[in-house]
């Protein structure tokens, strides 16, 4: 006869919120920059003197939806 077995069962582990709370702001800092850089970041509100930024991230723009000309 063959016996039955069963697998005990793997239970998920419970992150407290004081874990991912600075990850989270961390991530949402990330995003605000980012989203900065590719959607402002020209012309009379740039940050930095020149183009620079603005034709680093301007394939972005246009892959995002952002106006640029």
């Amino acid at each position: 006869m063959a016996a039955i077995t069963s697998l005990p069962i793997a239970r998920p582990v419970a992150i407290p919120l004081r874990e991912i709370l600075p990850w989270a702001v961390f991530g949402g800092l990330l995003l605000v920059l980012g989203i900065y850089f590719i959607g402002v970041e020209q012309g009379a509100t740039a940050l930095f003197n020149g183009t620079y930024v603005h034709e680093f991230v301007h394939d972005g723009r246009h892959l995002l939806g952002f106006p640029c000309h």
